[in-house]
């Protein structure tokens, strides 16, 4: 697994828990659980968390909640959402779920290979723009740094830096060299 990243599954019911755990088990990645919003902001602000499996419906705080106010918070803007519903198709929630930038809506019962396909791949993707964005930071300190001690540096210091001859200076020349020729 190419990150310490771990994927948080929030279901308020015990039994969906178990089964989503027993279902992405063999991708081998780091997995958490919460049982309620709350709890699945607390860990969320926590840190590394590299992808969000959450229930739409629970008591207190609901999925679609956490969406909004993870939305609002810098650090946690960009962390892709699984939404999970066991209430059918519903396009007024399915629009605002993808208004929300949530990545799908996936409806129980999950099938399981269809549930690690989709997750192999948010997670990995995640990854992966995470990782380009830390290589392109890295990419302008460096070439801060250059330019900063290389703005008045000649390639050869040892070498007097050449100039463009003027114009001026080349007449005198010009007019030599034809007195020599006559």
């Amino acid at each position: 697994m190419p990150s310490d990243a771990k994927i948080l599954i929030v279901d308020d019911h015990e039994d969906t828990l178990y089964a989503l755990e027993s279902a992405l088990a063999p991708l081998g990645y780091r997995l958490t659980r919460a049982t309620s919003g709350d709890e699945a902001l607390k860990e969320v602000l926590r840190g590394q968390v590299g992808l969000l499996l959450l229930d739409v419906r629970m008591p207190g705080v609901s999925g679609l909640e956490v969406v909004r106010y993870m939305r609002r918070v810098e650090q946690t803007q960009r962390i892709p959402v699984l939404l999970l519903t066991g209430f059918g198709p519903d396009s007024e929630l399915t629009a605002t779920a993808f208004r929300l930038g949530v990545a799908d809506l996936v409806m129980k019962p999950i099938d399981p290979w269809i549930l690690r396909t989709k997750v192999r791949y948010l997670y990995d993707a995640h990854e992966r723009a995470l990782a380009l964005e830390r290589e392109v930071r890295d990419l302008r300190i460096h070439l801060k740094e250059r330019d900063r001690t290389s703005v008045l540096a000649h390639p050869d210091p040892r070498l007097p830096v050449q100039r463009e001859p003027c114009q001026e200076a080349l007449e005198p020349r010009q007019e030599a060299l034809e007195q020599d020729r006559t």
